[in-house]
C-alpha cells in the first residue's frame, strides 16, 4: 500500500510542471491574439511601432534583475535561491560561458536604432508593467513572485521575441541587429524551466497556493497586455 501511494504522489507532483506549462501556452496565446503582435506575424507592424516597442521594452527590462533580486529575497529555501541565482549571473554576464551583460546587448542594440531611453518618455502603462512585476515579486514567501516571473515573463519570453523578430525581419532589418532577442529565445526556455521545477515544488500542496502563482500569473499578462494597446494607440 506504501508503494502504492508513494507512486501517486509521484504521479501527481511530475503532472504540476506540466499543468504549469499548459497555463503559461494559454497566456502565449493571449499575447499572440494581440494587435501589436499579431501585426508583427503578418508583416503589416510599421518601423516606427518597432522603434517604440524598443524603447518601452528597454524601460521594463532595465529593472529586471532587480525583479529577480527582489523575488531571491523572499523565497525560503537556500536551494531555491541558488539555482536562481544562475539565472541572476547569466543575466549579469557571470555565466559559464562568461558572456556580456544582457543590459549591455540591450544597450548596443538600440545604439544601433539610433534609441536612447532617456530621450523617450515612459508610457503610464509600462511603468504600470514596472510597478506590478516589484509588486508581485515582493511578496513574502517568493511563491507569488515566481508565478508572476515564470507564467508571466520567462515562459512567454521565447514566443513573444520569436514574434517581434519576424515583425522586424519583415521591416528589412538583419538578425545581426537582433541578437538580444535571438539569445533570449534559446535562453529564457532554461531560465523558465528553472523555475517551473521551484514552482512546481512549492504548489504541489495546498491547492492555494497554486491558486496564488496562477493569479500572480494572470495579473502579471494583464499588465503586458495593456502594455502592448499603449504602443498602439500612441502609434496611431
Amino acid at each position: 500500500m506504501e508503494s502504492i501511494s508513494l507512486d501517486k504522489d509521484r504521479q501527481r507532483r511530475a503532472a504540476v510542471p506540466s499543468a504549469l506549462q499548459h497555463v503559461a501556452s494559454t497566456f502565449v496565446e493571449q499575447l499572440l491574439r494581440h494587435p501589436f503582435l499579431a501585426r508583427c506575424g503578418d508583416g503589416t507592424v510599421t518601423m516606427d511601432e518597432l522603434r517604440e516597442f524598443l524603447v518601452q521594452q528597454g524601460k521594463y527590462s532595465s529593472y529586471f534583475t532587480r525583479y529577480l533580486c527582489a523575488l531571491i529575497s523572499h523565497l525560503e529555501q537556500s536551494e531555491d535561491v541558488l539555482r536562481l541565482a544562475g539565472n541572476l549571473a547569466e543575466e549579469l554576464g557571470y555565466g559559464s560561458n562568461g558572456q556580456t551583460p544582457h543590459s549591455r546587448i540591450y544597450a548596443d542594440m538600440l545604439s544601433g536604432f539610433g534609441l536612447s531611453l532617456e530621450k523617450h518618455p515612459t508610457y503610464p502603462e509600462t511603468q504600470n508593467l514596472i510597478d506590478t512585476m516589484f509588486m508581485l515579486c515582493r511578496q513574502p514567501g517568493g511563491l507569488v513572485g515566481l508565478g508572476a516571473l515564470c507564467l508571466g515573463a520567462e515562459a512567454v519570453v521565447p514566443a513573444m521575441y520569436a514574434r517581434i523578430i519576424e515583425g522586424f525581419r519583415g521591416c528589412g532589418v538583419d538578425m545581426d541587429r537582433l541578437q538580444f532577442f535571438a539569445m533570449h529565445v534559446e535562453c529564457d526556455d532554461d531560465h523558465a524551466q528553472t523555475m517551473y521545477e521551484i514552482t512546481a515544488r512549492r504548489i504541489s500542496s495546498p491547492r492555494l497556493s497554486r491558486i496564488s502563482a496562477l493569479n500572480a500569473g494572470e495579473i502579471a499578462i494583464n499588465a503586458r497586455l495593456r502594455f502592448f494597446d499603449a504602443l498602439v494607440k500612441e502609434t496611431h
